[in-house]
C-alpha cells in the first residue's frame, strides 16, 4: 500500500510569486498604454494653464471690479466697466481704425506671400539665397522697422512725398490724414510678415504630389492653370491657417501704429490708435484704469474669435473640396489612359454612335 505524501505548500509560493508579478506587469503595461500618451503632451497644457488660461481668467476677474492702477483692487462693480468702455467714442474709433488697418495689410500679404512662394518653388538659381532674403524683413526688430517707415512716410521731409513731388503728384498727409496713415502703417506690416508667410506657403508647396503637376502638363495646362487649378486647391489647410493667424495677429496690432509718430498716441486725432493701443493707454496712460483696460481685453479676444471664425468658414467655402478630389480624378484618368491599348479605343463606341 503506497502512501501519497502531500505537496509542501512552500513548493506552490514561487509559482504564486511568479503569477503575481506578471500579473503586476500586465497591469502596469495597460496603465502605461493608457495613460503614456497623456503624460507625453501633458507638459503643452500645464504650460498653456500656467501663461494662457490663467492670464485669461485671471483678466476677467479684473474686468469686473474697480480696479485703479495705484489703488489696486476696488470692490465688484459687474459689467460697469463693460459698459464704460462702450461709452467711450475713442474705443469704437480704435475699433474702425483696427479693422482698416487690418484689411489693408493682411489681404494684400496672403496674395503676395502666395505669389512668392510660387515664384522661389520654380527653379531659381541660388535659390537658399531668395529663401534666406525674403526673411530677413521678419528677423528686423519692430522699432526699427517703425523708426524708417517712420522717417519715409514722413509729412514735411519723408523719401515717399518727395518722390510723389518729383512725378508731378501732391504730397500726402500721412500723419494727418486717417486713411493715408492706415496704409502707411499697412505697408510697414506687410513689409514684416510676407515672408515669414512666404516659407510657410513655399514649405506647403514642396509636398504636393509632382504627379498631379505632370497630368496637369499632359492635359495641356500652363504655369497659371497649374497653380490655381492645382497647386491653390492642395494648399487649401495652409491658406486657412495663414488666414487665422493672420487675422489673429492684424487685430491685435501694437507695434507698428505706436513707434508711427514720437508720442505713440495714435495722432492727434487718435486717427491710428488701435484697440491694443487704447488699453494700454486706458491701463497705463490717462486713466489708469486697469478695470477698464481688462474689459477691453475680454473684448478684444471675443472680437478676434469671431473674425477668426468667419474667416475660417468664408475660405472654406471659397476653397471647396471638389478641387483636390478633381485632381484626384485627373490622376486616375491619366493612369487609365496609359493602362489602355489602342485596340480598345478602337472598339469603344464614341459618342456620335451612340446618338445615332
Amino acid at each position: 500500500m503506497s502512501v501519497i505524501t502531500p505537496r509542501p505548500p512552500t513548493a506552490q509560493r514561487p509559482r504564486e510569486a511568479t503569477a503575481r508579478r506578471m500579473g503586476f506587469r500586465q497591469r502596469m503595461g495597460r496603465w502605461d498604454v493608457k495613460v503614456s500618451p497623456y503624460l507625453y503632451i501633458s507638459p503643452f497644457f500645464i504650460l498653456f494653464a500656467v501663461v494662457g488660461a490663467f492670464p485669461l481668467l485671471y483678466t476677467a476677474f479684473v474686468s469686473v471690479h474697480e480696479w485703479n492702477l495705484l489703488g489696486g483692487q476696488g470692490e465688484f462693480v459687474g459689467l460697469t466697466n463693460y459698459r464704460d468702455v462702450f461709452a467711450q467714442p475713442t474705443f469704437l474709433k480704435a475699433i474702425g481704425n483696427t479693422f482698416s488697418i487690418f484689411a489693408l495689410s493682411s489681404v494684400p500679404q496672403v496674395i503676395a506671400a502666395l505669389a512668392l512662394a510660387a515664384v522661389l518653388n520654380a527653379n531659381l538659381r541660388a535659390k537658399t539665397f531668395w529663401r534666406m532674403g525674403v526673411l530677413l524683413p521678419f528677423i528686423v526688430a519692430p522699432v526699427a522697422v517703425g523708426l524708417i517707415f517712420g522717417r519715409l512716410f514722413a509729412d514735411d521731409s519723408g523719401l515717399v512725398n518727395a518722390l510723389l513731388t518729383q512725378v508731378g503728384l501732391e504730397p500726402l498727409g500721412w500723419h494727418s490724414d486717417r486713411l493715408t496713415s492706415h496704409i502707411a502703417i499697412a505697408t510697414m506690416v506687410n513689409f514684416r510678415w510676407t515672408g515669414y508667410n512666404t516659407l510657410i506657403f513655399l514649405a506647403a508647396m514642396q509636398a504636393v504630389p509632382q504627379e498631379l503637376y505632370e497630368a496637369a502638363i499632359i492635359d495641356g495646362a500652363g504655369r497659371l492653370r497649374q497653380f490655381f487649378s492645382v497647386t491653390v486647391p492642395q494648399l487649401r489647410p495652409t491658406i486657412i491657417f495663414v488666414i487665422i493667424t493672420a487675422t489673429i495677429g492684424g487685430l491685435q496690432i501694437f507695434d507698428e501704429p505706436r513707434l508711427f509718430d514720437d508720442q505713440g498716441l495714435g495722432g492727434p486725432s487718435r486717427n491710428w490708435m488701435t484697440v491694443a493701443m487704447y488699453m494700454y493707454d486706458v491701463g497705463w496712460g490717462n486713466q489708469k484704469n486697469f478695470g477698464r483696460a481688462a474689459a477691453i481685453a475680454w473684448l478684444l479676444f471675443l472680437i478676434i474669435i469671431v473674425v477668426a471664425l468667419v474667416n475660417f468658414l468664408v475660405s472654406r467655402r471659397i476653397a471647396t473640396s471638389d478641387s483636390p478630389r478633381g485632381a484626384a480624378r485627373l490622376l486616375a484618368r491619366r493612369s487609365g489612359d496609359a493602362g489602355r491599348t489602342p485596340a480598345a479605343d478602337a472598339t469603344r463606341p464614341t459618342t456620335a454612335s451612340k446618338e445615332t
